[in-house]
């Protein structure tokens, strides 16, 4: 058979590529076995045939459409199943695959989806993770490894806008906003949007799943664990009272979980608080293991009664209900840093005006800049206006205005319009006042850290903050004076509330022992500070000779921490030594071991101190030596998890008390708790680090 010379082919009438099929088969077919004459011909014939072939369709979106020609220059595509035609070429112009991808991914060709109804099982058409497995260029177009096509998950969907609502504050009745719904629809067709109850359930499912795991760490605790009661007001006059809950889990690890809303009638009652400790014992089965309660506001003579009512009923051994702290100490340093800012208003407003002069122009910011620049001041503070909602940004105003005050007086001279610029006795009043200030910002910062601080960090900071306004409060300086008076006041009743459970914690920590209470108690009380000291000396063989006497171990886990191995199985044939007539013999072992036990104490009190590191890991420490202090140990524990502070973090500096909103008012009790708490729980569940190693290689 002669090959056709490229003039032959050229000449022809061109026909759809479908139809030329049969044509280039026959060609490559005489291709493969050429005449010697004709390969000076093979060349050019396929160069110049080559833009009459069209490339074979690869795209997956050909094994369900056909091209079909339905007028001059017009083609369209033909789904198999169910016969819709979709738009492919008009002239020279092709419409692409997108769409037809799209009716094959989300699944909307009628006959497919009776088909898979009908069987119940996924098919090719069903919603995969991405909407292709192609790449497209401008030049070319990739086939990707083969990506298999996942079922629609309605369950799925369920609980992931279940999840969404609980991590980002959304009303539950956004499933039924039509925007909302719309937006869904468009997006997945075949999901049936939920309804308002549907997902409330959908909310308190996902929080009973994450209750379930937080209860087996809680059983899992070898010690005891210390609450916090944070009382939201609300619109309706009812109350909401956060329990939170600290300890230190079986891995020497510290956690902090919120695990109850309570909403309380009457929230001034006396009784408020301690109903909010019962409902949480008995919601969690802790009865046996509350050690402390920490609260948010100093309660009345009525409400502490019966909080330590509780606590002895709730702990009898532990001190007799005296670890109650009744000042959260994020709130107590918020309303000193009020009362200050309030007694000199006008010489902070005179500062928050300068500010607000500069920021609110692009070009005097830029002058200001400029003359910084030109004064070469070396401050490194940038100027901003504070939110009064949150103090820590007023200090930092403060601060930064008192640093650049240069600047402000040379912007006096060159700004016409600059008036009411401080002079240079405001400038002074404005240092003494961020002196007295940054004690209580740098205390407030340690509550921000990463991980809970432990106890014993809290006692340096306010032991120096009740010297140092003491101190002030006496000052011959009347605006000194005027300044710190209100400030000692209210730092005076926090002190006075927590100096005893600050100082036990610092006891524990071997650094410093009793040492430090007694050094500081000698600053802030002078001849008087033995008395002080004794009361915290027996305050902590008190609490230590309860540990002994409590029944060890309280759970499995402490066994295995303590003695190395399980717990040994009861005696099924009941051969004890009560059986063996050694009931005598084993209070005789129960004297001894308590005077040994005794000792544990001293001798840890009598070792010399540790040298001072940074970074100093005190659970750490206690983790390495519990077998040289198996009761002491788990005593220390239980002491450093005391928290001071009752709100989180990101609320350490606010001015203004959390209230709850209106809209989670309307909802039901236990469905604000659900919302809150699975929130809780599902923003820490994978922020929690392990706490850092112990380092004593390097003093200070």
């Amino acid at each position: 058979m002669e090959v056709e010379s490229p003039n032959q082919i050229m000449n022809n009438e061109l026909v759809p590529v479908e139809d030329t099929q049969s044509m280039e088969t026959e060609m490559q077919l005489d291709l493969l076995e050429p005449e010697a004459n004709h390969l000076e011909e093979l060349t050019p014939i396929i160069v110049e045939a080559q833009p009459t072939k069209r490339r074979k369709k690869k795209s997956v979106v050909w094994e369900h459409f056909t091209i079909e020609t339905v007028a001059a220059g017009c083609r369209r595509a033909y789904c198999k199943q169910c016969k819709q035609s979709f738009a492919y070429s008009t002239g020279n112009k092709v419409a692409g695959t997108s769409h037809l991808k799209r009716h094959i991914a989300k699944g909307t060709c009628p006959v497919v989806l009776r088909n898979q109804e009908r069987n119940n099982q996924s098919t090719p058409y069903s919603a995969p993770p991405k909407m292709s497995s192609f790449t497209d260029t401008p030049k070319r177009r990739y086939r990707t490894a083969s990506v298999p096509y996942l079922s629609f998950d309605a369950d799925r969907c369920r609980h992931e806008i279940a999840r969404m609502i609980i991590m980002h504050d959304y009303p539950l009745h956004m499933v039924e906003h039509p925007g909302f719904m719309a937006f869904v629809q468009n997006l997945q067709p075949r999901f049936d949007m939920v309804s308002f109850n549907t997902v409330q359930g959908d909310c308190v499912a996902t929080y009973l799943r994450e209750k379930a795991s937080i209860q087996r760490v809680i059983e899992g605790v070898p010690g005891r664990i210390c609450l916090t009661l944070d009382l939201w007001p609300s619109s309706r006059t009812v109350g909401y009272m956060f329990v939170s809950g600290q300890f230190i889990d079986s891995e020497w690890k510290m956690h902090r979980k919120l695990l109850n809303v309570v909403m309380e009638p009457y929230p001034e009652s006396a009784t408020a608080f301690s109903h909010s400790v019962a409902a949480c014992l008995s919601d969690w089965n802790m009865d046996g293991k509350l050690f402390s309660v920490t609260i948010n506001q100093p309660l009345n003579d009525a409400a502490t009664d019966n909080m330590r009512a509780l606590l002895s009923v709730k702990n009898p051994l532990v001190l007799d209900g005296q670890l109650l702290v009744g000042n959260c100490l994020a709130r107590s340093l918020s309303k000193i840093f009020e009362d200050a800012v309030i007694s000199v208003d006008g010489l902070v407003k005179m500062i928050r005006d300068s500010v607000k002069y500069v920021k609110t122009s692009e070009s005097r910011e830029e002058k200001f800049i400029e003359l910084k620049q030109q004064l070469q001041v070396p401050s490194s503070k940038t100027l901003a206006i504070d939110d009064q909602t949150r103090w820590n940004t007023t200090y930092e105003m403060l601060l930064a205005a008192w640093e650049l005050k240069e600047v402000f007086s040379c912007l006096d001279t060159m700004d016409p319009d600059y008036k009411g610029t401080p002079t240079e006795e405001n400038w002074k009043q404005v240092e003494i006042l961020c002196n007295y200030l940054k004690p209580l910002f740098d205390t407030a910062n340690l509550l921000t850290t990463a991980g809970s601080p432990t106890t014993n960090t809290f006692f340096h900071e306010a032991w120096k903050i009740q010297l140092e306004l003491a101190r002030a409060a006496s000052s011959e300086d009347p605006f000194v004076s005027t300044l710190t008076k209100s400030m000692q006041e209210n730092f005076d009743k926090y002190w006075k509330s927590s100096c005893f459970i600050l100082a036990i914690a610092v006891v524990m920590d071997p650094r410093f022992k009793l040492k430090l209470v007694e050094f500081s108690f000698s600053k802030i009380y002078g001849d008087d500070s033995a008395s002080y000291v004794k009361i915290v000396d027996d305050g902590i063989h008190e609490l230590f000779h309860e540990y002994i006497a409590l029944p060890l171990p309280l759970t499995p886990a402490y066994t295995e921490v303590v003695n190395g191995q399980s717990a040994k199985p009861e005696d099924p044939q009941g051969i004890g030594s009560n059986s063996l007539g050694l009931s005598d013999f084993d209070v005789y072992m129960m004297e001894t071991t308590s005077q040994l036990s005794k000792s544990e104490l001293d001798q840890y009190l009598e070792e010399s101190l540790l040298p001072r590191v940074h970074e100093f890991d005190v659970v750490g420490w206690w983790k390495v030596n519990r077998m040289k202090y198996p009761t002491l140990s788990k005593m220390a524990c239980d002491i450093l998890s005391i928290p001071v502070c009752t709100v989180p973090a990101r609320n350490v500096f606010d001015t203004v008390r959390k209230e709850m909103d209106s809209y989670r008012c309307s909802l039901r009790p236990e469905t604000v708790e659900a919302l809150i708490c699975a929130k809780d729980w599902l923003q820490t569940e994978t922020a929690e680090a392990p706490t850092a190693p112990v380092k004593v290689e390097v003093p200070i």
